[in-house]
């Protein structure tokens, strides 16, 4: 056995039947063991997505906080993980995501701080009038054309401007992407 394997009854059983072996309780300590996969699948893709990454790891009794860098995308396309029969898409469509928002948490599994990126970016109409269900939006503002698609480092107490490379290194905890109409 090892790990994300699973006993197989029907492979145990056909090793039985070939063997000529018995069913005893004995007999199916000796099972059949395969590796396992679980899929989940899509059925309707909604307007935000927010991914939340395992940052742990069991260690025997304890949980240790996983510190390594995980890869993330900018643009994400959830067509491959929509069930065939999924809402509000058809087949052979893409259905893309653009990161705006990173949460990063610092310090131990105890305690630390979380820190967020935000990307700068000008508002999709069409992505709030699918949220609230208006037309027109009352205070929405458009934001400086200098600055859309700018990165800002936030925490308690600061903004700061940065780079993408610098928000795409972060130790991601969240994601948070939204649907491209």
């Amino acid at each position: 056995m090892g790990n994300n394997k699973l006993l197989c009854e029907n492979c145990t059983e056909k090793k039985r039947k070939y063997q000529g072996e018995s069913s005893t309780a004995e007999k199916k300590a000796e099972g059949i063991y395969t590796n396992a996969r679980k899929q989940l699948l899509i059925s309707a893709v909604p307007a935000i997505l927010i991914l939340h990454l395992k940052r742990f790891h069991q260690a025997g009794l304890s949980l240790r906080k996983v510190n390594r860098h995980v890869d993330f995308p900018l643009m994400l396309d959830l067509a491959p993980f929509c069930s065939a029969t999924c809402k509000n898409v058809s087949a052979g469509e893409k259905v893309l995501y653009g990161l705006y928002g990173i949460v990063e948490h610092s310090g131990s599994m105890r305690g630390g701080h979380y820190t967020a990126y935000v990307k700068v970016r000008t508002p999709s109409r069409k992505l709030l009038e699918h949220i609230t269900g208006k037309k027109n939006v009352p205070g929405l503002k458009e934001p400086d054309s200098d600055s859309a698609g700018q990165w800002v480092h936030v925490s308690d107490t600061y903004v700061q401007v940065v780079s993408e490379s610098r928000a795409l290194s972060a130790q991601a905890y969240l994601l948070f992407y939204e649907r491209i109409f």
